[in-house]
């Protein structure tokens, strides 16, 4: 089982001249520590169950180019973009960017989008729920076109591309993984199916409905003869190591429960990270135990 982290929090002592170099220690050493992914949230507040919507909240795609600067393997991604928040082959552009720069180590990370404050807090269109998974689905086509030097005008209900054109083409083959999040059976799941090489549930969920949900994108799969186990299952847990709350070995076993149900990735977030101590410790007691799995 492979470990990844999540910053979904820079609320962090020092105020916000402490937050680049703080972040460059936390990104250095999850990277040197042995973990295997790098993750920030595509949000512009800071959502309600993290901290107020008035704490310090970075541009995800910025975060991860400067999370790509101070690391050398980890891979990087978003957990997940709203794809209402950019243009389609703008935010392909942003990916392709992130994997060239990084040595081919991005992923695209991608939603509906659910955070209508934020959008229109920002001025940011917000449409339904429908066409938002319109928009998504429409997008993912974008990526796979895009990314196979495929330069044939795109026309779709909501973008139009006369020229699609993206170079330099990424590193990764054939494309930076595509993660979809989110939990939906009749359509996110569906779009996992069709167009993701992973998915990312919420391990909070509980065994009976991530087994369940599992099982579902299996049927989905079964239905477009495509084989479940080409998805990479990932999944999102909050730990927090120290004194009075998690230890390492109670970590090791949410491990392994996800493992049990069919999970290949964990990633977590800590609410204590700016201590760096935790990294530390996950890197010495947890990732040499889960990473035989």
């Amino acid at each position: 089982m492979q470990i990844g982290l999540q910053i979904p929090n820079f609320t962090w002592p020092g105020g916000t001249g402490s937050i680049a170099p703080r972040l460059a220690d936390i990104a250095r050493t999850a990277d040197e520590a042995g973990f295997y992914s790098l993750w920030v949230m595509d949000h512009f507040f800071q959502i309600a169950h993290v901290g107020q919507i008035d704490e310090p909240m970075l541009e995800g795609y910025t975060t991860l180019g400067y999370l790509a600067g101070v690391t050398r393997k980890v891979r990087l991604g978003t957990l997940v973009t709203g794809v209402i928040y950019r243009h389609p082959a703008v935010l392909l552009k942003d990916v392709t960017t992130l994997d060239v720069l990084s040595g081919g180590r991005a992923y695209l990370g991608i939603g509906a989008a659910w955070n209508e404050r934020e959008a229109l807090g920002l001025g940011i269109p917000f449409p339904a729920l429908k066409e938002r998974f319109e928009r998504l689905e429409e997008t993912l086509q974008i990526a796979r076109q895009l990314w196979s030097g495929d330069t044939t005008p795109f026309h779709g209900k909501y973008t139009q591309l006369a020229e699609p054109i993206i170079q330099p083409q990424p590193l990764s083959r054939p494309h930076p993984p595509i993660l979809i999040g989110g939990t939906g059976e009749q359509k996110t799941l569906r779009l996992v199916a069709r167009y993701a090489d992973a998915c990312n549930l919420f391990a909070r969920l509980g065994d009976d409905v991530l087994t369940q949900k599992l099982d579902v994108l299996k049927r989905h799969c079964d239905e477009i003869g495509r084989d479940y186990n080409e998805i990479e299952r990932t999944c999102l847990a909050t730990v927090h190591l120290a004194p009075g709350q998690e230890t390492p070995a109670q970590m090791i076993e949410l491990c392994r429960s996800m493992h049990r149900l069919g999970f290949q990735h964990m990633i977590v977030n800590m609410p204590n990270i700016s201590e760096i101590r935790p990294l530390e410790t996950i890197a010495r007691e947890v990732i040499p135990v889960v990473s035989g799995w």
